[in-house]
């Protein structure tokens, strides 16, 4: 495990209204588990998913990254949601260039009902 942050700009795109901005975070065969209980497949199908979120101007905070799981050319990023979503994580893959892009997104982990 390392320490590493994927610092990807996602607060800032999405508090600016910027849907292509955050969808070009996503790898062209992203998935997605949004909205809860559905699949959005595809970079295309994420750009027009979040303008439908962001018409709606919500504002989003930072939160603090846990420790970053890599192995090789992807990697597994988690927080802890300040807004009792249970958890969040998505898993990251290295470009060619060095960045990295979201091929995985749960932005949701909700703990069962006991």
């Amino acid at each position: 495990m390392t320490r590493r942050r994927f610092s990807s700009g996602f607060v800032e795109r999405s508090n600016a209204g910027d849907a292509a901005g955050v969808a070009a975070l996503y790898a062209e065969d992203a998935v997605l588990a949004h909205p809860p209980g559905r699949v959005t497949a595809g970079r295309e199908a994420i750009r027009a998913l979040w303008e439908k979120v962001l018409a709606n101007s919500p504002r989003f905070e930072p939160e603090p990254p846990l420790p970053t799981l890599v192995g090789g050319a992807i990697a597994l990023t988690s927080t802890p949601p300040g807004d009792g979503a249970g958890a969040r994580a998505q898993v990251v893959r290295r470009q060619p260039d060095g960045s990295w892009l979201r091929v995985l997104d749960q932005p949701e982990f909700v703990r069962p009902a006991s």
